[in-house]
């Protein structure tokens, strides 16, 4: 079975994790100020944490942009329960907007009509390392005063017009190193925050609400309870193991973009043939390579191509169910019917196999097995 996903692993990383048990075990460290440095090198990413989770980088978004009860934000509904989870548990409401159907990323045209005086922030989601329509998000947001925070979980490497990379754009941004994401650190993010007073609040937040960051620096002679907080900082060790995936950058980039390009390539006849549709990326968006999808002709077809495939050796899967379908949605006042678009693209998709280490054989079966399956 060729499996859908299958993270890049080599002697760095081991090099890296075992030199970092030798060292400084806690968050912070050596390989964690390396992993800053990279970024900041290779991407001009500055102002970034590294954090436990992306779901914990998307909380912190949440305090720091003094989300509370009531309070209302505009959101696809089709992302991960985290994008939502990080302020609903803050009291917060969800509004969903639907999506575009070329690049399953929220529809920036319909943002500025579920506006209403509760509204506090915009979280568009840059799905499958496509960036959204960034200049309508922040153009609207700013008329109306709201926050913009970029789930960019998918989306490290991504770039805006040549410019800015994926999650830097708007007010903050938030990244993945899962095992399932391009670079990998097992289970982890990063927050990234533009304004430096803010960048200065999350420090804190991130240290159990104590201002130790600025003590380890020696900035204060003693450090003390400041904010509420929680422990959002990952192991020096997972930071080793992003470091070596991050030396590794432009590799598992190319890697990544050759087999998304063999795909693409050969599906454009069953894309001609109206047997499928292919991922579409707008000019503005330079993406990562992060996933390979394909929109089936109905839900029927979607899920009888996923029994084929397996039947094959190709383990394909769906995605996100909408989350205002889910029962959590409903309790927010959703129902099924809500976002058509949204609903009838979500049933229709299918993931490809997609990670870095691919063999051309391996990319050859799933094609074929695509071809005869269509």
């Amino acid at each position: 079975m060729i499996p859908f996903n299958k993270a890049s692993i080599t002697k760095i990383e081991n090099e890296y994790v075992f030199d970092a048990l030798s060292k400084k075990l806690c968050g912070d460290g050596e390989y964690t100020r390396k992993v800053y440095n990279s970024f900041l090198t290779k991407l001009q990413v500055k102002n970034m944490l590294l954090t436990t989770s992306c779901s914990h980088a998307l909380d912190m978004t949440a305090i720091l942009a003094d989300i509370k009860k009531d309070d209302e934000i505009i959101v696809p509904s089709y992302t991960f329960v985290s994008t939502v989870n990080a302020f609903a548990l803050r009291g917060a409401k969800p509004v969903f907007c639907e999506i575009e159907k070329e690049t399953m990323n929220i529809d920036a045209n319909k943002i500025e009509e579920l506006i209403t005086s509760k509204t506090k922030a915009i979280y568009p989601v840059h799905y499958a390392g496509v960036i959204c329509d960034m200049d309508k998000i922040i153009d609207i947001a700013r008329r109306h005063n709201l926050m913009v925070i970029e789930d960019a979980a998918q989306a490290v490497g991504s770039v805006y017009k040549g410019n800015y990379p994926a999650g830097t754009i708007g007010d903050m941004g938030c990244y993945s190193f899962h095992e399932t994401k391009n670079y990998s650190m097992g289970e982890g993010g990063a927050i990234i925050v533009k304004d430096k007073e803010i960048f200065k609040q999350a420090e804190i937040i991130r240290e159990k609400g104590t201002d130790r960051s600025q003590f380890i620096r020696g900035e204060v002679d003693k450090y003390t309870w400041k904010a509420i907080g929680s422990s959002f900082l990952p192991s020096d060790i997972l930071a080793a193991m992003l470091y070596g995936q991050i030396e590794r950058f432009d590799e598992i980039m190319q890697k990544r973009m050759n087999v998304w390009n063999a795909y693409n390539d050969a599906f454009e006849e069953l894309e001609k043939k109206e047997k499928l549709i292919r991922p579409y990326v707008p000019e503005y968006s330079t993406h990562n390579a992060h996933m390979y999808y394909i929109i089936l002709p109905t839900k029927e077809v979607r899920d009888d191509m996923i029994i084929k495939l397996r039947e094959k050796g190709v383990q394909s899967v769906f995605h996100y169910m909408p989350l205002h379908t889910s029962p959590m949605g409903e309790k927010f006042g959703y129902k099924e019917g809500n976002l058509p678009i949204t609903e009838e693209y979500a049933g229709r998709l299918l993931r490809l196999p997609m990670w870095a280490d691919l063999s051309e054989d391996e990319v050859l079966t799933v094609i074929n097995a695509v071809r005869e399956c269509c």
